[in-house]
């Protein structure tokens, strides 16, 4: 299998701005709210289970709203419907004050995503590894994958309330990492047996995510496939990067 037969296809959307609001919100978890918002989805496009849509908040303490970014865990243009799983966390910034207490009928405005990458279905194994943050795109893709897909999923996490459970078809073993049993991300790395053809998709907490990234390089992963990505950063306020 050539390297280009690999490579990421990326494509580029008009952004547009629109206003949706509530219509439902499930408590999955005790740090895991889902809402489901409703309104005019037309053109809506969102093909990488990793994309972005910018949310906008009310900021208290000035007049221009604070954006976010969160994946579109799921999305249905024709009944205009979307889906958003909010990480809850303290002390809660303007996303999770917003989330925490949104109603039914409450709006908010999005825009996105700007585009996607999506990564070709060529590599013999799929290794996905994220935190609280990353656990609605891990959802996405698992549920999406194709039958028979060779999945290893390290999901960390604070206890085992904050489990959840994906559907998929695919041939994958999750494995729940506990911050409350002092479990070890790195030395879960190091015990995994992956075949070199392996695609690797890390995110979370940026200095966290470095350090994951550079024991996989240690343990021999091709860097060219590994995507790592820091969705927030301890003491800065709506950091998101790429670390690729």
């Amino acid at each position: 299998m050539s390297e280009d037969s690999r490579t990421p296809l990326r494509v580029r959307f008009d952004i547009r701005r629109r206003e949706l609001r509530v219509a439902e919100r499930i408590q999955l978890t005790p740090h895991m709210l889902r809402l489901v918002l409703s309104g005019d989805l037309e053109a809506f496009q969102s093909l990488g289970f990793d994309d972005h849509v910018k949310l906008f908040f009310p900021d208290p303490a000035g007049e221009q709203p604070v954006m976010r970014d969160y994946t579109p865990r799921a999305f249905d243009v024709a009944k205009g419907l979307l889906t958003i799983d909010f990480a809850l966390h303290e002390p809660a910034g303007p996303a999770t004050q917003w989330a925490s207490q949104a109603q039914v009928g409450d709006g908010l405005h999005i825009g996105g995503p700007r585009g996607s990458q999506v990564w070709p279905d060529a590599f013999a194994h799929y290794l996905m590894i994220g935190d609280e943050t990353a656990l609605p795109a891990i959802g996405r893709r698992l549920e999406n994958a194709s039958v028979g897909q060779g999945f290893t999923v390290l999901a960390v996490v604070e206890s085992a309330a904050e489990r959840q459970e994906w559907v998929t078809q695919a041939e994958a073993n999750v494995r729940w990492l506990y911050r409350t049993k002092g479990d070890d991300v790195l030395t879960a790395i190091d015990a995994l047996s992956l075949p070199a053809d392996t695609h690797v998709w890390v995110a979370g907490e940026s200095h966290w995510v470095k350090a994951v990234r550079t024991r996989l390089h240690d343990k021999g992963l091709n860097p060219k496939w590994i995507k790592a990505s820091g969705y927030w950063q301890n003491g800065e306020a709506g950091a998101h990067q790429s670390l690729d």
